[in-house]
């Protein structure tokens, strides 16, 4: 089956919309953190938005598999096939969310027949009223709020002479990072949370985003899409492109960049 992204992507991002809604909705309570068999927290915001945006994806493109964290979590991946499929993080960045810093996003992904990312919308409910961005084939926009419908375009920068800034996660840094930011020459080291990391580097505002670790895919392909189109690239510690389905839908480490 294939499928155009370019239509679907205003019904996706009015669903990541709806679902930042009511994730704040949630944010602004005495709500309680659970722990999940992997360990890692989960609130009933995530599973709210979760519901919210599976059933939004099933109207949209009946017949195409959604992989979607809790579900996942709950019932093990489905059946993806040959064809497309949506990776979907409800939200991603849940310790951030418990410790209400802002640094947390909805993450929603298009994957083509190829394994290749067609759309990728994510939103950060908590910051400037709701900021959004959106990556497709045809370039990347950044949206100001819930109200901003058209966006502006944005794009990736070269390596500034003075050196990079390198973004680097506030919950999982660990000694490879710090290994490697030394052999790097670094101008500014700014820590953030969940997939805004990859949209700063598509928006100009940070160069680098070194991961060691392996991840799940649905972490990342929303903020990859939005960043391979806005010129930049994601790619392992190899030189290889991150491309999505495989087993387990997990990623390895990589490093995503701006232009090169």
């Amino acid at each position: 089956m294939t499928i155009a992204a370019e239509p679907l992507a205003p019904a996706v991002l009015a669903l990541a919309r709806a679902a930042g809604t009511a994730i704040m909705a949630i944010y602004d309570t005495a709500f309680e953190a659970r722990t999940k068999a992997d360990r890692s927290p989960v609130t009933d915001a995530d599973e709210a938005a979760e519901a919210l945006i599976v059933a939004g994806l099933q109207r949209l493109a009946p017949g195409i598999p959604v992989v979607a964290e809790e579900s996942v979590a709950r019932h093990g991946p489905p059946q993806i096939g040959n064809g497309p499929f949506w990776l979907v993080d409800p939200l991603d960045g849940t310790r951030e969310f418990v410790s209400r810093n802002g640094d947390f996003t909805v993450n929603i992904a298009l994957v083509g027949e190829d394994r290749r990312l067609l759309l990728g919308v994510v939103l950060a409910p908590a910051c400037d009223s709701g900021v959004a961005w959106l990556g497709l084939p045809s370039g990347a926009r950044r949206f100001a709020g819930a109200a901003d419908t058209d966006g502006v375009v944005i794009r990736a920068r070269r390596m500034p002479p003075g050196g990079a800034t390198v973004l680097v996660s506030r919950n999982h840094r660990d000694p490879e990072t710090d290994g490697w930011l030394k052999t790097q020459t670094v101008a500014a080291e700014v820590t953030a949370g969940s997939s805004l990391k990859f949209c700063r580097i598509a928006e100009g505002q940070a160069d680098l985003y070194p991961r060691f670790a392996s991840i799940k895919e649905w972490d990342t392909a929303a903020g990859q899409a939005v960043l391979e189109a806005a010129g930049g690239a994601v790619v392992t510690w190899e030189g290889a492109p991150l491309t999505y389905g495989k087993p387990g839908f997990r990623n390895p480490g990589f490093l995503a960049r701006g232009l090169a």
